[in-house]
């Protein structure tokens, strides 16, 4: 049983809670599902199962938490460490050894455990969570979905009662993600683990969780709303595309599987609409702004990028999908000159950019990397943005002007003055790319830059990407999130073992695929409907 009684927890300096009031019940054996917009206390809440809030944050803790009969706060972690397994949203914070298998093994050799049971535990995660052609890599070379299944599987090695995972799937590609929550169900099913997690993208978990705790902001000065998924989702706002569907057209009961939900779209198609043509590319004959040619690239003798090659035009926004490992990230790295590609080359504007360095191409391609704390180091996120104008050369008249503008295009202007680390994950992400945007360069490669960010705040850097793309900004976007990728690129690449196996219109590309495909495409397979405003448009127009 985990229970909070009037529980409210206030960060050291912070001028309000994270957490207020809040009570619940979840019971032993229970798959609970945490959402919340960004800030809403979702970490908070989680870190204070195992007593990190407040033994490793600090701040003040009101009201009372009780753990399978212990008290986190009196506990400790070293205590609850034994009782719970604590998956951070950053699975580096986490890491100490070199290798995949080390890593598994560390927690285990530090409980003194025999060898023979060690090696059974590895053996059983490295299977569970298909990490065995890892368990000799080294961390660093790993992407990262493979570093957040390496993070779980050690912490699943330990064989806690309760599995605590802030934003497990957040770095994974929709088959890892499902393999993971498939294996999370077994666990739970079978052992009977109580598993506790966050997540913003909604439409992976909710057919696999029997609890639904919904946090609001202590701002708002509303309620949490515990339950199923049926009871909570008609009550927030948060939904994924198909429940936002469900609402529109006031389907009852709402739906929360594709399957649930096709007994109602079923109703709705019609054959002039399931043979409407695929929109044609509006940039199909326009010179490329950013032309990568035949890119060759390994680490080692292990290729990773095979003559790739790919074309980005001004106001075009490409999405590179693929499997965890299959390259994307270090595609990006190689456009910026963060690597060195064994053959081939990268134009900018048709020009070359060998032999130019990554200072240089930063002055006109933007990169966001997949872990925002790279980009983040001034005393303020004012500062942080303030700083990339300064080495643009800005003059200093101009400086203030454009970073506040800049904070409210970001929604960040209320956390000007805050330390940026100390921000959520997915206003930390806001923050870098407000450093990186804020220069308006070509071309903005952007590596999943929405993790962390709940559905409102990846209808808000739609809506920013959009800005940019009518300025003629040439956009390459790495994600794994198929409704982001639906929702705003003008054509999808997908990457395979480091090469392009499929490039084109977005429903051509994703509509076909079993792993890719968004919500609205499953739901109505026969069109050529990708994205909710798709449907309601087609709809309105008959």
């Amino acid at each position: 049983m985990i229970s909070f009684n009037q529980v409210t927890f206030t960060y050291p300096n912070a001028a309000q809670p994270a957490l207020q009031n809040v009570s619940l019940q979840l019971r032993d054996g229970s798959f609970t599902l945490v959402v919340g917009e960004s800030g809403s206390g979702k970490s908070t809440l989680l870190r204070c199962v195992n007593g990190l809030v407040p033994h490793f944050s600090g701040g003040q803790l009101l009201g009372d938490v009780r753990v399978l009969g212990f008290d986190p706060v009196q506990a400790g972690p070293e205590v609850m460490s034994q009782q719970v397994g604590f998956v951070l949203q950053d699975p580096e914070a986490q890491f100490v050894m070199d290798t995949v298998e080390d890593e598994i093994a560390f927690g285990l050799e530090n409980r003194a455990l025999p060898r023979q049971d060690i090696r059974v535990r590895v053996e059983e995660v490295l299977d569970l969570l298909d990490l065995e052609p890892l368990r000799a890599r080294k961390l660093e070379t790993l992407s990262g979905g493979e570093r957040q299944r390496t993070a779980i599987a050690s912490v699943l090695a330990m064989r806690p009662r309760v599995l605590v995972l802030d934003e497990p799937t957040s770095q994974l590609d929709p088959k890892s993600a499902e393999d993971v929550l498939n294996a999370l169900v077994r666990l739970n099913a079978d052992l009977g683990l109580t598993i506790v997690l966050s997540e913003h993208r909604l439409e992976r978990v909710l057919p696999f969780v029997d609890t639904v705790v919904a946090l609001f902001a202590p701002s708002l000065e509303r309620e949490l709303h515990i339950g199923t998924p049926a009871q909570v989702m008609p009550h927030i706002d948060l939904a994924p595309p198909l429940i936002q569907l469900a609402k529109a057209l006031d389907w009852h009961p709402l739906p929360m599987t594709i399957k649930e939900g096709k007994a109602f779209s079923a109703q709705l198609v019609r054959p002039e609409i399931a043979s409407a043509p695929a929109a044609a590319g509006a940039h199909t004959n326009m010179a490329p702004l950013l032309d990568v040619r035949h890119i060759d690239f390994g680490y080692g003798p292990q290729p990773v990028l095979k003559e790739v090659s790919l074309q980005v035009r001004a106001g075009e926004v490409l999405a590179l999908l693929g499997r965890n490992g299959s390259g994307k990230s270090t595609l990006l790295k190689c456009i910026i000159g963060l690597n060195k590609p064994k053959r081939g080359e990268v134009r900018l504007d048709g020009t070359s950019t060998a032999g130019q360095s990554v200072a240089q191409l930063s002055q006109r391609i933007g990169y966001l990397p997949q872990d925002p704390n790279a980009l983040l180091f001034a005393d303020t996120v004012a500062e942080e943005l303030a700083i990339t104008l300064r080495n643009h050369h800005v003059p200093a008249a101009e400086l203030q002007p454009r970073v506040a503008a800049a904070l409210h295009q970001l929604g960040l202007a209320d956390k000007a003055q805050r330390y940026p680390r100390d921000l959520s994950t997915g206003e930390r992400q806001r923050v870098a790319f407000g450093a990186i945007a804020i220069t308006q360069p070509r071309v903005l490669l952007l590596d999943e830059p929405t993790r962390g960010l709940d559905y409102a705040a990846k209808r808000q850097l739609v809506r920013l990407l959009s800005e940019w793309r009518v300025a003629g900004t040439a956009i390459v976007l790495v994600t794994h999130d198929v409704e982001m990728a639906a929702e705003i690129a003008d054509r999808v690449a997908v990457l395979s073992q480091g090469e392009v196996i499929a490039e084109g219109a977005p429903a051509e590309v994703l509509a076909t695929s079993p792993w890719f495909a968004p919500q609205i495409s499953r739901l109505f397979p026969a069109t050529p409907w990708l994205t909710v405003e798709d449907v309601l448009k087609a709809l309105k127009s008959l």
